[in-house]
């Protein structure tokens, strides 16, 4: 199993060798340190602790690490059959990976606010013509007559984005060793800055 943190730069076009074009996204990927290893014996489950982005003073974040504060801490959890043979204090970089590893990215959605039901849930809203007045875009019934009540999961209006996205199979197609950077073969939820977290198995 690998594994890395990273942060979405942006996205553009990669022309392969054989001529074609794919829409990639580019990863600022690690490098992150090993800051603590899970074991199932002491802590009833096996994970991988890491530390990415070093802060100077005034740390927010302590690692296990000796004089080391990191700006952001994640736990990587073990399957059974995921193998790792990283220690404490190792650093993981982007040359673990290579082109054409399948990855599974997890990371935050962009925040849109407050929606009402035509955005955020795809509604069809009103008639246009014949009487409409001011109900285009409403959400119609939420619930009966005879049983009044709500029925729980209605879809309406409200917060929409900031969720947590986890896309699979999203193909390396380079790898930056210099630069610290990865492209992946399509789009990744977030804005620019978003942090992700980058699985191979």
């Amino acid at each position: 199993m690998k594994f890395i943190l990273g942060k979405k730069e942006n996205m553009t076009e990669y022309f392969s060798p054989e001529g074609r074009v794919f829409p990639v996204t580019i990863i600022s990927a690690g490098p992150v340190t090993v800051t603590k290893i899970f074991e199932k014996s002491e802590n009833g489950y096996n994970a991988v602790q890491v530390g990415f982005g070093s802060l100077k003073k005034g740390g927010t974040a302590e690692s296990g690490v000796k004089n080391k504060v990191y700006k952001i801490i994640k736990e990587f959890r073990l399957k059974p059959l995921d193998k790792t043979d990283v220690k404490v204090g190792d650093t993981i970089d982007v040359s673990f990976f290579a082109p054409g590893d399948k990855l599974q990215v997890s990371s935050i959605s962009k925040g849109k606010g407050f929606q009402g039901v035509v955005k955020r849930h795809g509604f069809h809203g009103g008639p246009r013509s014949h009487g409409q007045k001011h109900s285009e875009r409403e959400p119609g019934s939420i619930g009966g007559g005879l049983r009044t009540h709500v029925p729980k999961g209605m879809k309406m209006a409200g917060r929409m984005g900031s969720d947590r996205i986890t896309q699979k199979n999203l193909e390396v197609v380079l790898v930056d060793k210099e630069n610290n950077l990865m492209l992946v073969k399509g789009a990744i939820a977030g804005r620019r800055g978003t942090l992700a977290e980058i699985i191979s198995r």
